[in-house]
């Protein structure tokens, strides 16, 4: 039998439970994974707490978007891939049917890549999304090159940190976008060439001097709602703000100006496409060996203890670093 988290109403950590259940052979070119490590992401916790901006059927749904674990079983077809693989599945897109909150998941093989040997399983469990996220809405969608000053939303997030690494590793210039003056040091010491402070620094005028009036020549906003707005003042002419997150659940308004670019990021629409994935995972390989790509860790939990996990994630204690669940 497989252990899988479920939950069958809306609200708290509370709804979680462990099922067991009898785990799926794969069909032609599938594979299953015996998953060792997942991670916790804001949208399993707004999945759960009904405020998931994608529909969510339930009883009986499923949470998890991301982790890591070794090659089960094998379905025919499937020859590059075997028995034993340590692998990072790349690709949950319908979560709620077979999220990685589990001791197996059946995935389509294509969207299996081998696991870096210089990643630990909690770090490899806990860096696809956010890397996959940084580097498709940046690079993909936003063209990010050589010397632009990027501005970083949520930038002590998961995925905000990870977009520090992403452009510090293709030579632009990360300005982190923080709530809080005393996140400062933190984020400077991630990377991060700046730092603005919206409870200190006017977000417009601050951006604007650190690019000697010019703007940010990207911006990846992965809160939206009303502060959109500053981030559209706040890049040059021509320029472009990529929207990647929805922590605010707010309305956002419509661009203020014609002449900055304002783009919509879908992770999943991009993990679709074989071409982009061999690019990020040609360039995730790359940097992790490197050691420029790295999660933050927070604390480690095993599957049977997610109701903490998730507690502790609405609580905001693991501030912004990625707690892991174990299998």
């Amino acid at each position: 039998m497989s252990r899988v988290v479920v939950f069958d109403r809306f609200g708290g950590p509370e709804v979680l439970h462990l099922l067991d259940e009898r785990p799926a052979d794969p069909s032609p070119g599938e594979v299953r994974v015996r998953m060792q490590a997942a991670a916790v992401n804001p949208i399993d916790a707004m999945a759960r707490s009904g405020a998931s901006p994608a529909p969510v059927p339930l009883p009986h749904a499923r949470l998890g978007v991301e982790g890591t674990g070794v090659v089960d079983v094998v379905g025919d077809g499937v020859t590059d891939t075997h028995g034993g693989d340590p692998v990072i599945v790349t690709a949950i897109p319908d979560a709620v049917a077979g999220g990685s909150y589990a001791d197996h998941v059946v995935v389509p093989a294509a969207d299996l890549i081998p696991r870096p040997p210089q990643l630990s399983v909690p770090e490899a469990a806990a860096t696809w999304v956010g890397f996959s996220t940084a580097y498709g809405a940046l690079v993909e969608v936003g063209g990010m090159r050589p010397g632009d000053h990027v501005l970083v939303t949520g930038a002590t997030g998961g995925v905000g940190r990870a977009a520090i690494d992403v452009a510090n590793r293709l030579g632009a210039v990360p300005i982190a976008l923080t709530r809080r003056a005393a996140r400062a040091a933190e984020l400077t010491a991630a990377g991060a060439a700046a730092v603005v402070a919206a409870d200190r620094d006017d977000v417009v005028e601050e951006v604007r001097r650190l690019t000697e009036g010019r703007g940010a020549d990207l911006v990846l906003d992965l809160v939206r709602g009303p502060g959109q707005a500053d981030l559209v003042r706040a890049t040059r002419t021509g320029g472009t703000v990529v929207a990647a997150g929805f922590l605010d659940p707010r309305p956002t308004p419509e661009p203020s100006r014609s002449d900055v670019t304002v783009v919509g990021y879908r992770g999943f629409d991009h993990l679709a496409d074989p071409a982009v994935v061999g690019r990020m995972a040609a360039f995730f390989a790359d940097g992790v060996r490197l050691g420029t790509l790295r999660p933050a860790l927070d604390r480690t939990f095993p599957l049977e203890d997610v109701v903490e996990a998730h507690r502790r994630f609405d609580s905001g204690a693991n501030a912004g670093r990625k707690i892991v669940l174990t299998m």
